[in-house]
Formats: C-alpha cells, sequence, structure tokens
C-alpha cells in the first residue's frame, strides 16, 4: 500500500533528535534477541545478527525503514542471498582463485590506508568541548526547527490503478457509502475507520497513523493536510494505491529545537568537520616531506589515441 509519507529527509528533519530516536527504537526493539526471523539452508536467522548492522545505519537509514518495514524484509532477503552465494564460492575454492586475490590485496590496500589516515585525524576524545557546542547551537539555531507535526488517521478504500473494471467499481461505490456516512452529523470517524479501511494496521486503531511530521508528508496530499482544521476531515484523496480520506486530530507547531536534543548530533557534526580539516592538514605536511612531482606531457600523452603502424 502507498504510503502517505516521504522518506526524503531535510536538514532541519535530520537535526530533530526526537523524530529519529523514536525510528531507532522502533527498529531497535521490533524484535527480541533469539526471535527466528528466517531460515537458510537449515540455519536460522535471529534477531540479534541482524540487529547489529541496523545499529550501523545512520539515523536517516534507520528512519526509513522504521517508516518502510517492508524494506527491512528485502534488506534481511538480501543478507541470505549472500550467504547462499558465500557458501557456494567456498564450495568452489573461490578464495583461491588469482582474479579474487589480486582484488583483495587492492581492497586491503584501500582499507588499510583509510584505517591508517582515520588514526592520525580522529580529533581528540575530548572535542568538542561543551563551548564549542553551545556555540555552535547558537550560530545554527534559526536552522534548529522541529517541523510542524501532525497526528492523523484515516480511511483507506483499495483501488491500486491498473486494476479490473470491477474491482474499481466495487471499491468507488464503497468509498462513496462511506462518504454519505461521514456527511451525516455526529458521524464517529474512528468507528467507520475501524469496519471499513481496507488498511488494517491502521483500522485496528480507529485509523490512526500517529504524528507525522510535515516535510514527512507526501507532497501530492501535503497541501489537503495543512489546508485542514483540527477534527476536520479531508475529502477523498486519490493515489496510486486508492483513495485516502484523512483526519486531522491534533497539530504541533513548528519550533526551536533545545540545546538538549540537538547536542548529541552538533557533536558528531562538529568531529566529522574537525577531522576534515586534520585530515587536510595531515596530508599537507605529508606532501612537504614527499614531494610530489607529475609529468604532465607524458599523462597527456597517455590520453592520446596511439597512430597504427604501418
Amino acid at each position: 500500500m502507498t504510503t502517505l509519507y516521504s522518506t526524503k529527509f531535510t536538514a532541519a528533519m535530520y537535526r530533530n533528535a526526537i523524530t529519529l530516536a523514536v525510528a531507532v527504537s522502533l527498529i531497535s526493539n521490533a524484535f527480541a534477541a533469539d526471535s527466528i526471523l528466517a531460515r537458510v539452508n537449515g540455519t536460522d536467522v535471529k534477531a540479534d545478527e541482524i540487529r547489529p548492522l541496523l545499529e550501523s545505519l545512520n539515523p536517516q537509514a534507520q528512519a526509513e525503514l522504521a517508516a518502510k518495514p517492508a524494506e527491512l524484509n528485502q534488506a534481511i532477503r538480501m543478507l541470505l542471498i549472500r550467504r547462499v552465494v558465500l557458501a557456494e564460492a567456498q564450495a568452489q575454492k573461490w578464495d583461491q582463485n588469482p582474479a579474487f586475490t589480486s582484488q583483495l590485496d587492492k581492497l586491503r590496500e584501500t582499507a588499510l590506508v583509510e584505517s591508517y589516515l582515520q588514526s592520525q585525524t580522529e580529533p581528540l576524545a575530548d572535542y568538542p568541548a561543551e563551548a564549542d557546542l553551545k556555540a555552535a547551537y547558537e550560530a545554527n539555531k534559526t536552522a534548529l526547527m522541529a517541523p510542524r507535526q501532525y497526528h492523523l488517521a484515516q480511511i483507506f478504500v483499495a483501488a491500486p490503478k491498473g486494476a479490473d473494471t470491477d474491482v474499481l467499481k466495487k471499491a468507488q461505490a464503497k468509498l462513496d457509502g462511506i462518504s454519505k456516512q461521514l456527511a451525516k452529523s455526529g458521524t464517529d470517524f474512528a468507528a467507520i475507520a475501524q469496519k471499513e479501511s481496507d488498511e488494517k494496521e491502521s483500522a485496528t486503531k480507529g485509523g490512526e497513523l500517529g504524528w507525522l511530521a510535515e516535510t514527512q508528508i507526501r507532497p501530492e496530499i501535503r497541501d489537503s493536510v495543512t489546508a485542514l482544521s483540527k477534527g476536520a476531515v479531508s475529502k477523498p484523496i486519490q493515489l496510486a494505491d486508492g483513495w485516502h480520506i484523512l483526519k486531522l486530530l491534533e497539530v504541533r507547531e513548528s519550533r526551536q529545537l533545545t540545546f538538549d536534543e540537538v547536542k548529541s548530533e552538533l557533536g558528531k557534526r562538529l568531529r566529522t568537520k574537525q577531522a576534515q580539516v586534520n585530515r587536510q592538514a595531515y596530508l599537507g605536511k605529508l606532501l612537504e616531506k614527499n614531494p610530489i612531482t607529475v609529468n604532465e606531457l607524458a599523462v597527456a600523452q597517455m590520453l592520446t589515441p596511439s597512430t597504427p603502424s604501418k
């Protein structure tokens, strides 16, 4: 089913510590450590094998997986496919193939260089200091805003584009019936959602979708949502999967994020920036000791097609 939110994160959303914390929590607590998630060739894949992979993702990727569980399912499938291919490669002794060992040497060299550079340019453990963090917060205060959030409920009528005529006719008839019910004074939106909505997960909660940041809401429906007043119900909105009727339950206005909310993220950003500065300085000193000269004429000749001999 088409979701009502977009997984494209803006810079402001990325800095929204609250939203990200919720997303990480959804992923980390999805399964008990000993839960069996999948099985391949008689081997079980348990949650505690997947969790480190999830925790290694950046906050944006974690939030996207939390919003789209189907992608987590696909990620697990890809992990299993890798296991199957690995087992086959080992059975064929591919690790002894000259082409592989040559490629491995290049990868090892690249990893060695990068690891050494990181060890030489990583900021000191106590950087940034509290004063640095507060200065960065004050300098970027106007950009550190939590976006407006909307608490929504929906009634969904499935009508996928491309479905046969009978399916679309039944969906239209169902939509018309729901619209008539909603037009009556005092109608209980949650009761109708629970009974009629084709999106069963939200239907069990009276259609509740939870809180969505304005920047997360799909562009196709954003204007319809932002135009609603508290307690109002939208006209049916047609998307690729069917019809969505939305109710605005509550709004949280955009607000200034506090220092404590963004302190951790600011620290990561400052450390990353300082590491880049350190790297440039380190490479500069290294090249002073080891000057590099390039024969530009010879390089240019390498790019010139050679003339075939007669």
